[in-house]
């Protein structure tokens, strides 16, 4: 006996049809821009530089969603313009070399042509949409936004289209039980398909298929997971601009090493020619002139040092702010100071509290919670609400004996069911209800430890903050120290008293009173920013 069946169909989901990719995402609000930052600082200006774009072009995001990434239900008082930036962008402009101060030819560093001027303000201004690490978190967002479309559908019948045929030579068992020889064929096609003899096709022309708890709990499980996207998105956000404002300040504080340093060369040069003056008058020993010359020497070793670090700790922020690696970036601050971003007057329980009710981690990790519960809903009223079926399709089906095929005609079919199901005697729905729930009081216990650690970051940032303020007077009454030490032991040798290799040492302190308050300095600037972060950056939120 042959049998040949032919069958064709194409489907149409939800009787929605569009030609192209949407790139147009649903309107997500924005969130207050982390760009209108004010840095209440001792006299520092914004430097406003053109725009430096960034290495990855792959997409450009839409408009509704460039200024966005935290998923928050939807509002109308939100969908205002965001305010314009405060600060530009920097840009790759080509600058003349700026005056250094003189050292040894030895190690004197070579200029790039090729510099970028940059501040912190403009630094956080820069990661944006096309940040391939923000944009893909954006992405993310709108992944899962469509999901929820489809899930909100899910109800809405597909339509399909398509034709079916069908052959059958040699024995066949009849009704009766008897074996007949048949010989015969049979073609239908149209809106559905895969009708044969009398039964009703396989693949019904407009056909709704779906579980009715599916339908009424994963759109809202969906939505919850949408929001906690969207609260990653701008967790993401927060992370890249922390990253961002502590690369600066590493490289801020290579260069103002390197000024601390050329400080102290200058001044080693000046005591290297006092103590070779002093020895060839026979008024000094060579070992002293020997001693001075060594520690020149050992600081110019050191200058190599700290430009190696400018050279990397540009290269680090270059690819943290994703933009072209062959421009050296240059601070456009003229000296590191204090960076204020929280009153001075906020106590640390207030900061927690702020940062458990803006933190988007917690946020994100709140949605899940609410997620998983609609998961368990759905498992817990399924065997209760059916399974749907609902089909109708209109074709025209003939056929013949032998080959002929002929007496064709309209058909139309109408199928409807529902079903209820208990899953592997009711002992299966017991496990899925029980699995779910495990994943409910998961998520909670994350929420909690997501609790914990933000408390805890915000806490250790805000001590930090608090011992490095401390660290910084104690760290400049020192430099006042210890320059008072060493023009007291210049104006002594200069007078006859003493030898030169004594203000060896003052140098040293001077210069060791001068690096630690500018690490007591960037450290101190390092915590504010680590506590605004720990926060949910609130001083965006403020500005």
């Amino acid at each position: 006996m042959k049998r040949t069946v032919l069958f064709w169909i194409s489907a149409m989901p939800g009787c929605v049809l569009a030609t192209g990719c949407a790139s147009t995402p649903p309107h997500i609000p924005s969130p207050p821009t982390a760009v209108a930052v004010q840095f209440q600082t001792t006299g520092i200006e914004t430097t406003s530089v053109e725009p430096v774009q960034p290495v990855s072009h792959l997409i450009t995001p839409p408009t509704s969603l460039v200024e966005t990434g935290w998923a928050v239900k939807p509002d109308p008082s939100l969908q205002a313009t965001a305010p314009p930036a405060v600060v530009a962008f920097a840009s790759a402009v080509e600058l003349q070399p700026t005056e250094q101060p003189t050292i040894a030819e030895s190690v004197e560093p070579q200029p790039n042509g090729n510099t970028v001027p940059i501040n912190l303000p403009t630094a956080l201004a820069m990661i944006g949409g096309e940040h391939p690490v923000v944009g893909f978190a954006r992405w993310r967002v709108q992944e899962a936004y469509a999901q929820l479309d489809r899930a909100k559908v899910m109800w809405l019948p597909s339509i399909q289209t398509g034709f079916n045929y069908r052959r059958r030579d040699g024995n066949y068992q009849a009704v009766d039980g008897s074996i007949v020889d048949v010989n015969l064929n049979s073609m239908n096609y149209g809106l559905g398909a895969g009708a044969v003899a009398a039964g009703s096709p396989t693949e019904p022309g407009i056909v709704a298929q779906f579980h009715l708890a599916d339908a009424i709990f994963l759109p809202k499980a969906a939505e919850m997971t949408a929001w906690a996207r969207g609260h990653a998105a701008a967790a993401t956000l927060n992370q890249q601009m922390l990253d961002s404002a502590i690369a600066y300040i590493d490289l801020l504080e290579a260069y103002q090493d390197q000024e601390i340093i050329t400080e102290a060369v200058e001044r080693t040069k000046d005591l290297v020619t006092l103590t070779e003056d002093y020895a060839q008058a026979g008024e000094g020993l060579q070992s002293d002139a020997d001693r001075t010359a060594t520690e020149l020497a050992l600081l110019q070793t050191r200058q190599l040092a700290v430009r190696e670090r400018q050279l990397v700790a540009s290269t680090r922020l270059a690819r943290v702010l994703s933009i072209p690696m062959t421009s050296t970036l240059l601070p456009q601050d003229a000296v590191a100071i204090p960076i204020e971003l929280e009153p001075q007057d906020s106590d640390e329980p207030t900061l927690i509290a702020t940062a458990l009710a803006i933190r988007p981690e917690l946020k994100e990790s709140q949605a899940l919670v609410a997620a998983a519960c609609e998961a368990f809903k759905r498992e817990k009223y399924a065997p209760f609400v059916p399974s749907v079926l609902l089909g109708f399709s209109t074709t025209s089906f003939g056929g013949g004996l032998g080959s002929n095929a002929d007496n064709f005609g309209g058909r139309y079919d109408i199928d409807a069911m529902m079903v209820w199901e208990t899953r592997n005697l009711g002992l299966g729905e017991g496990a899925a209800r029980r699995e779910r729930n495990a994943q409910v009081q998961q998520a909670n216990y994350v929420k909690l430890r997501i609790m914990d650690q933000v408390a805890q970051e915000v806490a250790e940032a805000n001590a930090q903050a608090s011992i490095r303020k401390q660290q910084m007077e104690v760290a400049q009454t020192a430099i006042g120290r210890a320059q008072d030490s060493y023009q007291r032991n210049i104006d002594r040798i200069r007078d006859g008293q003493g030898l030169p290799i004594e203000v060896l040492q003052a140098i040293q302190a001077l210069e060791t009173a001068q690096r630690a308050y500018m690490r007591a300095v960037v450290d101190y600037n390092r915590s504010q920013l680590q506590l605004q972060w720990a926060m949910g950056w609130p001083v965006a939120v403020r500005t």
